[in-house]
């Protein structure tokens, strides 16, 4: 059985977390002297000069109206890293604890470890990109205290087998973080639907992707009530300025518009797709639930150096492990991709 308190390392449990002016008074009042602002404002057409609501109320519920999970079980970081980061420093002790990862896979999971001094234990992905329960299993020791599996996974782009996961969450003592920043263009449902079955489970999206606002940096975790409780303990004060709060929650108004451009993006990914098959040095394209596809090549960085030359990027992949020979490619606008097509032509 999960416990919390099995995992939370011990100066966490006795932290006193930093009390912000914001936390001290909420509500309304016309005269705040409180925060050592700039009473003046700030030399901006928007004013800026106070400092944000620490725990993004706002922005959670919408989030909460748009994904039905309720505002305790949603906690906002400066990205999904910053989600990532505070589960290492929360949970794991330096030095003592490890973590799983299953590459190739997201590569913060392993500099987040590197940076907060946790021992990392790899156990790659099957030769079909999915989940080994075996080696996972031998590879967990009374010090697991995460496993992070990406789904749909980065850099290969396929979901991981539900029932694989929750093999996972239903025998590991510890946290299962899974990593979701590419599910709006999956055909599987989200894991949020299982927060009330699963008490270890952490569920990491992002407004990055779908959402078009990766200069925003706004990541989220959903989790149970006393995870949540813990990482809003764990984070800076102000993690989320007030800028990518009203944008975001602009943003958030607009799901009819997003839901659009996943459908267009999906349908591109497919024409794409039959595009790339035509060209000899392309010798796989790996199935894809994201908005891009990895792709085999005979020669990735002739391909890479070939495609810089005429000013499109595309990620070289071929050094990662399980990914040899591979390229990455983000789906773009029908007209990017044109471009995309149209230069490989020209490629000998």
């Amino acid at each position: 059985m999960f416990n919390i308190n099995n995992i939370l390392r011990e100066n966490i449990k006795n932290l006193t977390p930093y009390s912000s002016a914001r936390d001290e008074f909420q509500g309304e009042a016309s005269v705040y002297l409180d925060a050592n602002e700039n009473a003046y404002g700030s030399p901006l057409d928007e004013q800026y000069n106070r400092y944000p609501d620490p725990l993004q109320y706002n922005v959670k519920k919408r989030l909460s109206e748009i994904k039905g999970v309720p505002i305790r079980n949603i906690f906002l970081g400066n990205g999904s890293d910053e989600a990532i980061d505070i589960l290492f420093r929360a949970f794991c002790n330096p030095g003592i604890d490890n973590v799983i990862i299953v590459p190739p896979t997201y590569g913060m999971y392993q500099v987040s470890a590197n940076i907060n001094d946790v021992a990392l234990k790899r156990v790659p992905l099957t030769t079909e990109y999915q989940l080994d329960l075996e080696g996972i299993a031998e590879a967990i020791d009374k010090n697991t205290k995460l496993i992070f599996i990406c789904s749909p996974n980065n850099p290969t782009g396929n979901s991981i087998n539900r029932e694989d996961v929750e093999t996972l969450l239903a025998n590991f003592s510890g946290l299962v973080v899974v990593d979701e920043a590419y599910i709006n263009f999956s055909r599987q449902k989200t894991f949020i639907q299982e927060l009330t079955e699963y008490a270890n489970l952490v569920v990491l999206q992002t407004l990055s992707k779908a959402w078009g606002l990766a200069g925003l940096r706004v990541g989220m975790a959903f989790a149970s009530e006393e995870i949540i409780e813990v990482m809003n303990k764990v984070k800076p004060p102000y993690n989320i300025n007030e800028a990518s709060q009203k944008l975001a929650l602009k943003a958030l108004e607009n799901v009819d518009q997003v839901n659009e451009w996943i459908k267009e993006t999906l349908k591109e990914r497919d024409n794409l797709v039959l595009e790339l098959k035509n060209f000899d040095f392309v010798l796989d394209i790996y199935p894809s639930d994201a908005n891009f596809i990895l792709v085999k090549t005979t020669d990735p960085k002739a391909i890479y150096n070939f495609l810089v030359q005429r000013g499109i990027i595309v990620r070289d992949r071929s050094k990662v492990e399980l990914c040899e020979g591979s390229l990455r490619i983000t789906v773009g606008t029908p007209e990017e991709n044109n471009i995309l097509i149209k230069s490989l032509q020209d490629y000998k």
